[in-house]
């Protein structure tokens, strides 16, 4: 199927307009509808669409009984999801591209894979930080033996603080399903891609240190967490760890993946884009010991950038890939690279971290997903 796409675009605010260049960067699909409730966020998405005059509506159910899309990009309020997606999967055919999280509510998430079966559309979480260049290549890396048998993934993002929303509905975990799910569902979906394996224990450390804590919201007080570490355990024995720091706005790379395994190490940082790789074998030998490590000896550096990239945007070009891997799984019939399972995965990987921060204890991922998860 070579004709172009038209998609629609079910929330406007920041993420919604992110979308909204990406796919008038790639050509071969236009967007058609937009819909929002908020006029302010729908205006300044029809400012976006140049050269396009897409149909606006207040509800996405009216954008959806209009017939005029191919495929929507859900990007509203996580506490809303299950809302869009209910309307959106009942649209035979439709295809779903739905922002992380997926929910914020286990039971949500498996009513939209119940949902979902059967369906000729397909149905994509977006979880874009796997299409980042230097990620993605070191993933490769890794997944071809260049590290050996994997045994450590570690993440640390240290960072500013959450971005103001519209409603101001980003200062309440009842609305984003709680700080390990809002912005680290993304990394615990990359610990289970790189390690192969899915969770099966979670301990946390956690709290609302810095941010936030003189707002108030008509008597509410946010309770958004803003620094925490979370490890997680695989049946194999391998361990993922996750650094968040969320007042840390003085970082250099504030994002730095790092595989180790028994054969060598990989090191990912943003946006330096730069990508580290050492094998064990490289080092020397040292009477019984390898090279010291700090020396530098036999680490090769290198800036990873893929030139296809024509709009970097917010996430060093991953939106943009990512989008083109949904396009081509629509157009070629193949399904979604990042299913509802593996998003809701993610998500239930922030709750046990949340419920093991609340009760200072390991959580087993069978307390959070139910039998035969």
């Amino acid at each position: 199927m070579d004709k172009v796409l038209r998609y629609g675009i079910v929330g406007c605010g920041s993420m919604g307009r992110e979308h909204i260049e990406n796919l008038q960067a790639m050509g071969g699909v236009e967007v058609v509808a937009l819909a929002d409730p908020h006029a302010p966020s729908r205006d300044a998405a029809l400012a976006c669409c140049r050269g396009a005059k897409p149909q606006v509506f207040e509800d996405h159910r009216e954008l959806l009984a209009a017939g005029l899309c191919d495929a929507v990009v859900i990007a509203t309020p996580n506490f809303t999801h299950v809302d869009m997606l209910r309307d959106a999967l009942a649209v035979p055919g439709l295809h779903v591209l739905v922002e992380k999280p997926l929910v914020t509510r286990i039971e949500d998430g498996i009513e939209m894979i119940d949902r979902a079966k059967g369906r000729s559309g397909i149905v994509w979480v977006a979880q874009e930080y796997r299409y980042m260049p230097p990620v993605a290549e070191m993933i490769r890396i890794a997944h071809e033996g260049g590290v050996g048998r994997m045994h450590q993934v570690a993440i640390r993002e240290h960072r500013e603080p959450f971005y103001p929303k519209v409603g101001d509905w980003n200062r309440f975990s009842a609305n984003t399903g709680g700080t390990l799910v809002e912005k680290c569902c993304h990394y615990f979906n990359l610990m289970d891609l790189i390690l192969r394996e899915q969770p099966s224990r979670v301990f946390a450390s956690g709290g609302q240190r810095v941010n936030h804590l003189d707002e108030d919201y008509g008597g509410r007080k946010p309770d958004i967490l803003d620094s925490a570490y979370v490890i997680v355990e695989y049946p194999s024995g391998a361990r993922a760890s996750l650094d968040l720091c969320m007042f840390a706005e003085g970082s250099t790379d504030n994002e730095h993946l790092v595989i180790v395994g028994d054969e060598g190490k990989l090191e990912s940082l943003l946006p330096s884009l730069t990508l580290r790789h050492s094998r064990r074998e490289d080092w020397g030998r040292r009477d019984a010991w390898g090279q010291p490590s700090g020396t530098g000896k036999g680490v090769n550096v290198r800036r990873v950038w893929d030139t296809r990239i024509k709009y970097a945007g917010a996430h060093f070009g991953a939106s943009y890939i990512e989008h083109q891997h949904f396009a081509a799984a629509i157009r070629e019939g193949r399904p979604a690279e990042i299913p509802l399972e593996e998003g809701l995965r993610a998500v239930a990987t922030g709750l046990a971290a949340h419920k093991s921060i609340a009760s200072g204890r390991v959580v087993a991922m069978s307390e959070v997903l139910p039998a035969g998860w």
